[in-house]
């Protein structure tokens, strides 16, 4: 009784612990696992539309409203172009890695497909990011407060240039200059350098008024509270606007809690920047260091938010022009390329309390991927060595397991003849526990130290855009996705079941009976997971088998297979 009694205890007790991970998940920016909340589902055509183009989204009115001196945002009427300005139009500028198309409409990037990355259409069609279409609203706007002048919503001029990065060619730039709003005029110029994700934006302030006047820039990014297309479902990354400042580093904010009036981001600084996150791939807007800025995180309309920050202009005097530089990030979350772009921009691929952990792992997988050259070969290496590391530590553990096993004939017989004095059976098992000098506990203990590098592992895996479309062997064309056959999670199941026979069993017939029901029903969720993620776990428990198999025939014990007994 008094063993069944501890078997419900440990399995509450365990379930427990799965519940406050997944209170943690939560907490931390994630999707429910267990017991997901519905999602708010994107915008329909008429709304989203409609809530994007009809105003000036008020996260720059609020956040205006309470700097010295700045007046509110100009709505949609009093930026609106003068009677002669240019139609409005879509440029679209390519280059080797981009293809970003720009809505003359106060300059706008309203749609960006990353031409490196696929999605999982067939055939596969590049992975867009910036949209404008009736299932999906992500947009990149700057324009000018603190008075009438253009907006996100003024019309603009295309000057004449390339629209493609031609061969040879460094660069290509896009220019866009607005009407004159209250005697102000914005030019805007884009440069998109080879190979490169972030885009330059130079924004010329141009006063052709008789007064001095004083706006402050805007940038933005505003997006719906839809998912990507990327997750799965029994897990999912954080998805939603972000601020990094040198005070409070990198600060998640949920669209809930945006819904809710529950935002709280450092409002002031001089370094940092804005993003809009999603699985494997995210948005900033960067400006130099020492700029002073001001953060902004709200809601600007059905479904749709918005992530910014204002910075000074400075006094402009009649006939003068200022000038003021951001960069403007939309692209994939490689570590090293984020790390280049500006001091904390990796953080976007969000490790969470395990980043520690898991920025090592993820170096050590990319200098054994440059070596190697295969992501799911570089998995198995990676896994290799980390069981080189921990050898001595889990040979401990099997060395416990084995001696388990070696008195388990002596623990049957004992219970068998005991069994109807339960507290006499407790003390003789000890009895023996002591004489054998054997540690129940000894074979788990070893293994809970490394929960936590695995685990981070796990996040590596999942977090990382290399591993997407990235092929292994045979039939495994992409590691970020589910085994097309299931091969792997079979062969993941049946490992696991093989290293649960050769454990000793447990003396209690109930624990015996959920040590094999428990590996069955967590190898479930295998069959969902991205093949890179069960080649991971799979690699471990075929090398975990090898060693106890090996420890277990040098302790004299010979291996031998603990089938169920379901009676």
């Amino acid at each position: 009784m008094n063993d069944i009694r501890r078997t419900i205890l440990w399995v509450i007790f365990a379930f427990s612990l799965v519940l406050l991970w997944d209170k943690w998940q939560v907490h931390n920016g994630h999707k429910a696992t267990f017991f997901p909340v519905p999602e708010q589902q994107a915008a329909k055509a008429a709304n989203a539309a409609a809530s994007a183009d009809a105003t000036v989204p008020t996260a720059t009115t609020a956040a205006a409203s309470g700097a010295a001196g700045a007046s509110a945002v100009p709505g949609a009427d009093a930026a609106a172009p003068v009677a002669n300005a240019a139609p409005r139009q879509d440029v679209v500028i390519t280059t080797d890695v981009l293809r970003l198309t720009f809505d003359s409409e106060g300059g706008t990037l309203k749609h960006a497909e990353l031409l490196k990355y696929f999605d999982k259409s067939e055939p596969p069609k590049p992975v867009v990011l910036f949209d404008d279409s009736a299932t999906h609203k992500y947009l990149g706007q700057t324009g000018l407060i603190g008075g009438t002048f253009p907006t996100h919503k003024t019309a603009m001029t295309v000057q004449p240039g390339a629209r493609e990065l031609k061969d040879g060619q460094d660069s290509v730039q896009l220019r866009f200059e607005s009407a004159e709003v209250g005697g102000v005029k914005l030019v805007k110029t884009y440069t998109i350098k080879r190979g490169a994700y972030d885009v330059a934006v130079q924004h010329d302030v141009v006063n052709n008024s008789g007064a001095a006047v004083n706006p402050r820039l805007y940038m933005q990014l505003v997006r719906d509270g839809s998912e990507s297309g990327d997750q799965t479902p029994f897990y999912s990354t954080f998805t939603g606007p972000a601020v990094y400042t040198a005070e409070k580093k990198y600060q998640k904010v949920t669209f809930k809690d945006i819904e809710n009036n529950k935002v709280s981001v450092e409002k002031t600084s001089n370094a940092g920047y804005v993003a809009m996150v999603q699985h494997y791939f995210a948005s900033a807007w960067l400006l130099a260091d020492d700029t002073q800025r001001e953060n902004f995180v709200n809601k600007v309309g059905n479904n749709l938010y918005a992530v910014g920050m204002m910075t000074p202009v400075g006094t402009v005097e009649p006939g003068q022009t200022k000038s003021v530089s951001a960069r403007l990030f939309a692209g994939p979350q490689i570590e090293p390329m984020l790390e280049a772009q500006a001091p904390g921009l990796e953080l976007v691929k969000d490790y969470g309390w395990l980043t520690i952990l898991a920025k090592p792992l993820y170096w050590l997988l990319s200098k054994l991927h440059g070596f190697i050259g295969n992501w799911g070969w570089s998995i198995v290496a990676l896994v290799l060595l980390l069981k080189v590391a921990f050898y001595w530590l889990n040979a401990k553990a099997y060395a416990s397991m084995a001696k388990m096993k070696a008195i388990n004939p002596r623990i049957q017989e004992m219970r068998e003849r005991l069994k109807d004095k339960p507290q006499q059976m407790q003390q003789e098992m000890m009895r023996i526990y002591r004489e054998e000098k054997v540690n129940p506990m000894g074979g788990c203990l070893p293994i809970l130290v490394q929960i936590p590098v695995f685990m981070a592992l796990y996040w590596v895996l999942q977090s990382s855009v290399e591993i997407r479309n990235a092929p292994w062997i045979g039939w495994i064309h992409d590691l970020s996705v589910p085994d097309p056959f299931f091969i792997l999670p079979l062969l993941m199941t049946l490992s696991s079941l093989l290293q649960t026979a050769l454990n000793p069993a447990p003396p209690d017939p109930m624990q015996a009976k959920l040590m094999w029901i428990m590996p069955l029903m967590f190898s479930v969720m295998f069959f969902f997971f991205p093949a890179g993620l069960v080649l991971y776990w799979l690699t471990n428990n075929i090398l975990s088998i090898a060693q106890q198999w090996i420890i277990n025939t040098r302790m004299g014990v010979p291996p031998q297979f603990n089938l169920p007994k379901f009676k």
